[in-house]
């Protein structure tokens, strides 16, 4: 008994070693910890030029933090916060501001969205139609997060 299951086993593996068998992985554009740094920059000149302290922090597709710079002077609070908002940007694949403006209109139940940050500043990274990863500001106004934010995309087009 056990030395037919043994062939039959056997035979199995044979069988199935005959078979071509090729997984198909996806490819797709990703974020590399130097194009972080590059939008980072972009959006720091922003900052910079408008005298504007804030935490600027670059997250990859899966909302893991790649690279976070907090400019001196920076409220300690907004490191949480601008990870927050880019979290919530790549995780609902639109801009935090959506959802500030949904509750600003009265959609409360937006409040409720796990892991939704409604203030503007997180926006999410997009090449070729692929969501690479997000960007996420704070320290000042919301508007000025998202300016500063907006010109850190830029860097995905822009040398």
């Amino acid at each position: 008994m056990k030395q037919h299951l043994r062939s039959l086993i056997a035979a199995t593996f044979l069988v199935l070693g005959t078979f071509s068998m090729h997984a198909q992985v996806a490819t797709k554009p990703t974020i590399t910890l130097e194009l972080a740094k590059k939008i980072a920059a972009k959006a720091s000149a922003e900052a910079a030029k408008n005298k504007w302290n804030v935490v600027i922090a670059v997250l990859d597709d899966g909302g893991n933090l790649i690279y976070l710079e907090k400019m001196d002077g920076t409220q300690i609070g907004s490191i949480e916060v601008a990870q927050k908002k880019a979290s919530t940007a790549i995780k609902f694949k639109r801009p935090s501001k959506v959802f500030e403006d949904g509750v600003a209109g009265g959609r409360n139940v937006l409040l409720a969205l796990p892991g939704a940050l409604p203030v503007e500043g997180g926006l999410p990274l997009v090449v070729d139609s692929h969501y690479i990863g997000a960007i996420g500001v704070s320290g000042v106004t919301s508007a000025q997060d998202g300016q500063i934010a907006a010109a850190g995309v830029t860097a995905l087009t822009s040398p």
